[in-house]
């Protein structure tokens, strides 16, 4: 079955769209992180950061932006929250992916973040797109995190 994949720039509307259909281990990762809901924590990302929608069909599945950690090292910090659409169209998912991992690097040479180790999907998906993992773990609320590192010299 093929999909369709737009990006645009992230709404509000998306939020509580992704929001209310949000994959339980991101669902999870947002609880984790504070007390934030699904929707609070991709209205608190957008407003944070350059956000983008991925539609899939027209359908948000994905809202995905990286903000400024420091600008003279070109580092920044890079997130990614969706539906099940994600699984379900997972072929579309990564030729897209490959493709936006060239745009998340326009402004940046290292992406990194936190990801639960329970998320067993964003990590097979960073290992994919050849994130480095920290061997250390840290603790949020009783949920494991490891620290991810994309850089564009692996593109």
């Amino acid at each position: 079955m093929s999909v369709t994949v737009e990006l645009v720039p992230a709404r509000g509307k998306h939020c509580r769209y992704i929001g209310r259909h949000m994959r339980a281990a991101d669902a999870a990762e947002c609880r984790a992180m504070g007390v934030f809901s699904p929707i609070a924590a991709l209205r608190f990302s957008m407003g944070n950061s350059d956000a983008t929608t991925a539609l899939f069909d027209g359908r948000p599945a994905a809202m995905f932006g990286t903000r400024d950690l420091n600008v003279l090292a070109g580092l920044g910090c890079v997130w990614l929250l969706g539906t099940d659409d994600l699984t379900v169209h997972r072929k579309a998912f990564l030729q897209a992916s490959a493709k936006w991992r060239y745009k998340l690097f326009e402004r940046y040479s290292v992406l990194r973040n936190f990801v639960s180790l329970d998320n067993e999907a964003s990590l097979r998906w960073l290992t994919w797109l050849g994130a480095e993992f920290s061997p250390e773990t840290t603790d949020v609320r009783g949920v494991r995190f490891v620290l991810f590192e994309l850089r564009k010299d692996h593109v």
